[in-house]
């Protein structure tokens, strides 16, 4: 446990699990809601969810967590933007939190982008399955891809910094366009992240099979086009800077199954929409109840408690050898694991 400076000068901790990761980020779902009903999502590993947080509840969990060294927080859903107390939450989290961010599914990003801008949101990564308004409204179920166009230039022109574009890649659908989708990113100056489907939910896992692409050959067409190649320290993902007509743009390559790197090098803590911390997106059977003691008045040094007990149930999922993504299922569904 090492100690660092707080903003305001106090000290503070850095958590490390048992393999020695270091802990520098939380990932807090605030809602389970969502305006779009995309077959791939895996709502944050979410199997249900009662009441949601309040907003001084995640901001608690939040000061919390930045007082442990996770100083970069990260909002998501469901569809965080169907909060109407969102820009109040960034605003609280952004006095304790060196970074805050958001995904969203950009629908309703246009009306608020500069409203979480200067409420203290830092950045956003917006998912964007396609930009064909067919092949769009087949996967989301809504005619909606223009609104989402029109967040993603917002979020940019409100200076959210970098703005991320999540791709999920999936076979026969969406794959061919991954050049207009990097032509797109370049033209908004965001960065394009192409991500391989998980089949995180019960529900995924037929569509996976039908639609999982793999994404090593992706890798290589990318790093033939690349003029550098770098890795952001986060799961150790690829990054690759491609140019076209003198303008640059990255795309990176977010690649989680059967990656022992990927789960190696995680850095974040989770927290799910009614308040439990969850230590990895792909196991429900060690998470830790925090909010039950925020609402019986338990002190900070309690609070802390119950982090580092989830931070020691911290365990890398993906090894040398390990399970096949149809045994995942199985432990998303309440299985104990076995190691």
């Amino acid at each position: 446990m090492d100690t660092k400076s707080r903003k305001d000068g106090t000290p503070s901790t850095t958590l490390h699990d048992r393999f020695g990761r270091k802990l520098n980020s939380l990932r807090i779902s605030v809602t389970q809601k969502c305006n779009l009903k995309c077959f791939y999502c895996h709502r944050e590993g979410e199997v249900s969810a009662s009441h949601e947080m309040t907003k001084e509840e995640i901001a608690k969990i939040a000061e919390i967590a930045c007082e442990l060294g996770m100083k970069k927080v990260k909002l998501t859903g469901g569809e965080p933007l169907l909060r109407d107390d969102l820009p109040e939450i960034v605003s609280e989290i952004a006095e304790c939190a060196d970074e805050v961010s958001l995904t969203t599914n950009g629908v309703l990003l246009e009306k608020y982008a500069q409203t979480l801008f200067n409420a203290g949101l830092k950045r956003v990564n917006v998912s964007l399955p396609s930009l064909n308004p067919e092949r769009f409204q087949k996967i989301t179920e809504k005619d909606c891809v223009q609104q989402v166009r029109d967040g993603i230039k917002a979020a940019a022109q409100s200076h959210l910094h970098p703005v991320k574009i999540n791709m999920v890649m999936m076979k026969g659908i969406n794959v061919d366009e991954i050049p207009r989708a990097i032509d797109f990113a370049q033209d908004v100056g965001a960065i394009l992240q192409l991500i391989e489907f998980q089949p995180i939910q019960p529900e995924n896992y037929v569509c996976w099979k039908t639609f999982h692409c793999n994404p090593v050959p992706i890798e290589n067409w990318l790093k033939e086009k690349a003029l550098a190649v770098q890795e952001n320290p986060l799961h150790k993902r690829k990054r690759y800077l491609l140019e076209k007509n003198g303008h640059p743009v990255y795309v990176e390559i977010v690649r989680p199954i059967h990656n022992s790197a990927f789960c190696q090098n995680c850095t974040r803590l989770r927290v799910t929409s009614d308040g439990k911390l969850k230590p990895c997106l792909l196991r429900n059977d060690n998470l830790v109840d925090i909010i039950s003691l925020i609402r019986q008045g338990a002190k900070s040094n309690e609070l802390k408690e119950a982090f580092k007990e989830a931070v020691m149930l911290r365990e890398p999922y993906w090894r040398e050898k390990n399970e096949n993504p149809s045994q995942v299922l199985c432990k998303l569904s309440g299985t104990v694991r076995k190691n």
